[in-house]
């Protein structure tokens, strides 16, 4: 089942991708290993439908919802967070493109600066070494409540639990999720026909067998975070 995992993630089978909590995953990596996942895909599987060679945008686009709308709908958030909209509070992440989900620039969030990378504090120019993550206005004082949700249950929202509590941050109601379908992921919607072989634990969508085999080398790698 594990070689398969990829390439459900690469047909939209797998809507989403996610971290545990101790030992078989880390939340800090979510972003690095799907990168990784759609850029070993293409490389085994090649060039999704509607792509070209120097363009991935239906792949980036696939990929990019599993961290971001799709566990904001499932979780019933999505009318507030999830995507870059109009009334809607997103992570803005600039990147050097050579660092792409590894070292993020700059993260912006409500117009205001969450974290930069800024060299040493005593030094005269602002790129000295060592250029480390450091909090910047938005992550300081009353900012913090204003550019941040709580999330709570629509029943504890109508009995202002959050005022009794004091709450600071934003509360917004958590709702509409008990309709959900699969169909309401977007971008990662697909449903074959999928068996497992409780022996061998070979997968076969649609009748097919499903493999991939592993890699030895993958972008994004340690050297990226020598320096």
């Amino acid at each position: 089942t594990i070689a398969a995992e990829d390439v459900l993630q690469d047909m939209g089978v797998f809507s989403m991708v996610s971290s545990d909590a101790q030992a078989m995953g880390r939340i800090g990596e979510v972003v690095l290993r799907t990168w990784q996942t759609a850029d070993k895909m293409k490389k085994q599987v090649g060039i999704m439908k509607g792509d070209h060679k120097y363009g991935d945008n239906n792949r980036v686009k696939r990929y990019v919802a599993k961290y971001t709308i799709n566990p904001a709908i499932t979780h019933g958030i999505a009318e507030y967070v999830g995507s870059i909209e109009v009334g809607k509070v997103a992570d803005l992440v600039l990147w050097d493109p050579k660092f792409f989900a590894a070292k993020p620039e700059m993260i912006l969030k409500n117009g205001l600066i969450v974290q930069s990378l800024m060299g040493d504090a005593n030094a005269t120019i602002p790129t000295p070494q060592p250029m480390i993550y450091r909090p910047m206005y938005a992550s300081v004082g009353k900012a913090i409540g204003k550019s941040s949700f709580t999330f709570i249950s629509q029943a504890a929202h109508d009995n202002k639990v959050h005022e009794q509590l004091g709450l600071e941050k934003q509360i917004r109601p958590v709702r509409g999720i008990r309709n959900l379908t699969k169909k309401d992921m977007k971008l990662n919607s697909e449903t074959p026909d999928i068996s497992v072989d409780p022996q061998t634990y070979e997968v076969k969508i649609n009748g097919e067998v499903i493999t991939c085999d592993p890699v030895d080398t993958v972008p994004i790698g340690q050297r990226y975070f020598l320096f």
